[in-house]
């Protein structure tokens, strides 16, 4: 006789949920050793990043160059005198800010990050989905034991 479909669901339920406390287990004891860890993200899906992690909001050009558009007029010469004077009142760091923005989507595209979160680690290993970084690199360090 054959085990019923519930049974066989209820085991797979089981192992995910053992695996799960494996992993975290594994984020709270085990420091992931990689070099370059990168978190691609955007603003409407927030990360529980550690301190060492950097951080991209995909979307954060967008919203920048949304800010230096709001509210202009309908004449091109004068809208873009305003952008151009938004540009100097923000200075160095606004300029930092939008290469900074697009230095991330271009590392997203180079890196090939397909969905969002992202953490990716060592230009090599990436775990799509996960919000925690912590478990995240719990979940490459785990896969990094056993696919040396």
């Amino acid at each position: 006789m054959s085990p019923s479909p519930e049974l066989g669901e209820a085991r797979a339920l089981r192992r995910s949920t053992i695996s799960l406390l494996i992993l975290c287990a594994l984020a709270a004891t085990t420091p992931v050793q990689a070099e370059d860890v990168r978190v691609f993200t955007d603003g409407h899906r927030p990360v529980q990043a550690l301190p060492d992690v950097h951080v991209v909001e995909l979307d954060a050009a967008a919203r920048i160059e949304s800010a230096l558009a709001a509210d202009l007029p309908s004449d091109l010469t004068e809208a873009a005198a305003i952008v151009r004077q938004r540009l100097n009142v923000g200075g160095d760091a606004l300029q930092r800010r939008l290469a900074d923005a697009y230095q991330g989507i271009t590392d997203a595209w180079s890196l090939g990050v397909t969905k969002i979160p992202a953490v990716v680690v060592d230009r090599r290993y990436v775990v799509y989905g996960e919000t925690n970084v912590a478990r995240a690199l719990a979940r490459i360090e785990a896969y990094r034991r056993t696919e040396p």
